[in-house]
């Protein structure tokens, strides 16, 4: 092997770092996105899960079907 053939070979090696790299750093960009659109989609299920007890709750002691006050 010439030293021209190892110079060539440690180039593409060094463009596949930082190829790699750069997609590393796009997929923890991404992750880290992903990860805080959950944490808001949890939050926000569990409020939604607390108004529906809350709902329920407030409904089986409230009025039970009643006929309209005009019967």
């Amino acid at each position: 092997m010439t030293e021209s053939d190892i110079i060539r070979r440690i180039d593409t090696l060094e463009e596949r770092v930082a190829f790699q790299d750069d997609a590393i750093e796009t997929l923890n960009q991404t992750i880290t996105k992903q990860w805080a659109l959950i944490d808001a989609l949890t939050r926000n299920v569990e409020r939604l899960t607390d108004q529906l007890r809350e709902a329920q709750a407030s409904a089986s002691h409230g009025p039970q079907h009643e006929p309209p006050p005009h019967y």
